[in-house]
């Protein structure tokens, strides 16, 4: 079923995410996972970072990763992982779960390389359980006009070099349309980066409705 694969940026990614968890993204995906339990679904973990902080309560995690290279790597971090995690191939807009299936779906930096976002946020509402959550870590549109000039310069180039990762989207009014928001904090990380595209980030969980 692969669609996707981006060898380049696969290889990228294991040493700039490494950087980054020492950075205060580990601390950042306890807060996304954080009080999660039953059968959750994340949609593109990558190498598997989230993999190692799912709550005990998690009976099962199912990993859908599109990328060969990526999914190898995700593969490996499952087996060390303190839940069930089971690695299979599919996209955002085709993941390969019944309707209803999932406690909760979790993303991080996925709705920026999607090709619709609207339409992997319908899939993940099909796939969840009435009440279901979604969690949600990503990069987003600056507010401040000059920032997100800058962004829109770094967009002809940036998805080309990162996997099709678009750092001008905003994803919470999409979201939105699709979920009932019950929170979510805008922060820059880290802190101190004033220079990088992807710093503006959003945080937060969303349900759907019952």
């Amino acid at each position: 079923m692969t669609l996707v694969e981006n060898p380049i940026f696969a290889r990228l990614y294991g040493p700039i995410a490494a950087r980054q968890e020492e950075r205060g993204n580990r601390a950042l995906r306890n807060e996304l996972l954080a009080g999660l339990s039953g059968r959750v679904i994340e949609v593109g973990p990558g190498t598997g970072l989230n993999f190692a902080r799912y709550p005990t309560e998690v009976s099962e995690v199912v990993a859908v990763e599109p990328e060969p290279h990526l999914r190898a790597q995700a593969t490996e971090a499952a087996r060390t992982a303190p839940v069930r995690v089971r690695v299979v191939d599919g996209t955002a807009a085709r993941l390969p779960a019944e309707d209803g299936s999932a406690d909760a779906v979790a993303i991080s930096g996925l709705l920026c390389s999607v090709p619709d976002p609207r339409a992997a946020l319908e899939e993940f509402r099909r796939v969840l359980r009435p009440g279901g959550q979604l969690r949600f870590y990503e990069h987003v549109r600056s507010h401040d006009t000059a920032f997100a000039t800058a962004q829109r310069l770094a967009d002809v180039v940036w998805p080309r070099l990162m996997g099709g990762c678009h750092v001008t989207r905003d994803p919470l009014p999409d979201i939105r349309r699709v979920f009932e928001v019950e929170r979510c904090r805008g922060f820059r990380f880290p802190a101190t980066a004033w220079c990088s595209p992807v710093a503006p980030r959003i945080i937060g969980s969303a349900r759907k409705p019952r």
